[in-house]
């Protein structure tokens, strides 16, 4: 069975897709099937091209990475997953997991782990980081983590961050594909867990934590 293992690539950013292609290729046995920034032509491509494995970002144009993910296993169950982010894994691993991941990898990590999730992945295995694994057997056996960001869900969390980057509310809307009115419902669900008292206050915490995370725009 000399057939070779087929893989999608799904980021924001053509220079990365090249660089991941570049670097699978180094392998005989990968062949990268397809490749695209946008989460519909994502699903498109899997139903195209059948293939065993999609890396993907979190962050995506017109989209999310997470809800790609979901929608992925809704009609591939059985693809394997990876994503490969600059976003930080402590937050967003065990988002991704639960959304049918089987692996969460930096795209700060060494060329070499990539290709090791890859193999992990494919094979049934989690991979994620010893820190990350540390953090998810604390939560399991009851020990607070302590993070205020960690109470938001995966599309408030999205909201959030894009509020950080300077998106308006509009923005939002168009940039995750939904009303103007839910985005509003977000930012107050936000506002509430957060304990903030107005936008302005919301504003600035967005701010405050995107910077943190060391990112002018969403996906770079």
């Amino acid at each position: 069975m000399n057939s070779k293992i087929k893989i999608l690539l799904v980021d924001d950013h053509p220079l990365v897709r090249e660089w991941l292609t570049n670097l699978l290729k180094q392998r005989s046995d990968f062949e990268v099937c397809g490749e695209t920034g946008r989460a519909p032509e994502a699903l498109e491509l899997i139903l195209a091209t059948k293939p065993d494995i999609a890396i993907i970002d979190i962050s995506l144009e017109n989209g999310s990475g997470l809800d790609l993910i979901k929608d992925i296993k809704a009609v591939r169950s059985d693809m394997a997953v990876l994503v490969l982010s600059m976003h930080d894994e402590m937050l967003y691993a065990e988002r991704a997991l639960r959304a049918g991941a089987g692996g969460y990898i930096m795209k700060s990590e060494a060329t070499q782990k990539v290709i090791e999730a890859v193999l992990s992945v494919l094979g049934g295995g989690v991979y994620i980081s010893s820190k990350v694994s540390v953090l998810m057997t604390q939560k399991l056996i009851g020990v607070k983590s302590g993070g205020v960001i960690e109470t938001l869900s995966d599309r408030e969390l999205e909201v959030f961050q894009l509020l950080g980057s300077g998106y308006g509310t509009r923005q939002i809307a168009e940039h995750l594909n939904i009303g103007f009115k839910t985005v509003q419902g977000y930012t107050a669900r936000i506002k509430e867990k957060l304990g903030l008292e107005n936008i302005n206050e919301l504003m600035r915490e967005a701010i405050r934590w995107q910077e943190g995370q060391g990112k002018a725009k969403p996906g770079v």
